[in-house]
């Protein structure tokens, strides 16, 4: 078996180690697999990245009214939104020792830290209640094994030379196989048309070398955008920052190469658990068992027939 035959046995299964998805997908000379890495410890919730994706993509509005979920307007992920911004609020009540006899905010902070309380998260020495605000921008992961390629029988997705997964939305026919196969909800159908639409990491940005429009219009850098082995390296050293700093929740989303989806290509930093931003804890691309799950209905379809052919063989004349 050559080199290139082995790439492309790796490249068609539906799970384990893939470090080359556009080679694996037909691109030799692909260039370095591109992603996002949004930071959610510096989003301000100001979703200059959900206008920046709806204008330059012609999304249609979908969030003009208010749904009652604080400042979130949109709820989640959809065919018309791409790119949503979650608020999340928190109340922790906080009671230091000593409290009365804290001074300064240092001191407040310091016997914040001591009780294992990220410092984020407002302290006040009388033991109130307090507000944090978790806010993040989720996006289409662009995972290593995508499911929702798996199970699409048009070729209306597929895998781009910058390892991202795009809908071809003129061949989609509206099955919507795609939809359950998502293990993050993330593609959806519109309702006019019935058609699949998601993030495309901006495709067509990226064949004229400009970076995506959500990542061109984030005033802090929560969305970044490059390769993505140099985005890991740069995250994992902004979560030792923030847990050298005292945020001891900090950690990353979808950046292991080992976990249920062999990576994703829109992986996150996390204040908290991934259930509080809506996301899966543990993510595992649906269509993993469908070797075996054949296997086994070839095998019982074998046995039927075989029954079958030995009734017929034995039946008294």
């Amino acid at each position: 078996m050559t080199r290139d035959d082995d790439t492309a046995r790796v490249g068609n299964a539906l799970y384990g180690p893939q470090p080359d998805v556009a080679g694996a997908s037909g691109y030799p000379d692909a260039p370095p697999r591109m992603g996002f890495f949004t930071d959610t410890s510096v989003c301000i919730g100001c979703k200059a990245c959900e206008v920046a994706c709806k204008e330059w993509n012609a999304v249609p509005e979908d969030g003009l009214e208010l749904t009652g979920m604080s400042y979130d307007n949109t709820g989640g992920l959809g065919a018309d939104t791409w790119r949503h911004v979650a608020f999340i609020e928190q109340r922790t009540a906080i009671d230091p020792p000593d409290a009365g006899a804290a001074g300064d905010g240092a001191d407040v902070f310091d016997a914040a830290r001591r009780l294992g309380t990220d410092t984020i998260s407002p302290v006040t020495p009388d033991g109130r209640t307090e507000l944090r605000w978790l806010m993040s921008s989720d996006v289409c992961k662009h995972c290593t094994h995508a499911a929702c390629l798996d199970v699409c029988p048009t070729g209306s997705l597929f895998r781009t030379e910058f390892g991202t997964v795009v809908v071809q939305e003129d061949i989609c026919n509206g099955c919507g196989y795609c939809v359950p196969a998502c293990p993050y909800g993330v593609i959806d159908q519109r309702k006019d048309d019935g058609r699949a639409w998601k993030c495309t990491l901006c495709y067509d940005r990226l064949g004229a070398g400009m970076e995506p429009a959500c990542a061109k219009s984030c005033p802090t850098e929560s969305i970044q955008f490059g390769p993505l082995e140099e985005l890991r390296e740069r995250a994992a050293g902004r979560v030792a920052q923030l847990r050298a700093a005292g945020t001891a929740n900090a950690r990353l989303y979808g950046a292991d190469p080992q976990d249920g989806v062999g990576g994703a290509g829109a992986f996150f930093l996390l204040l908290d658990e991934p259930e509080v931003y809506g996301l899966p804890p543990d993510p595992v691309v649906t269509t993993r068992d469908l070797p075996d799950m054949w296997r086994h209905a070839a095998l019982a379809a074998a046995s039927l027939a075989a029954l079958a052919v030995a009734s017929f063989v034995r039946r008294p004349r």
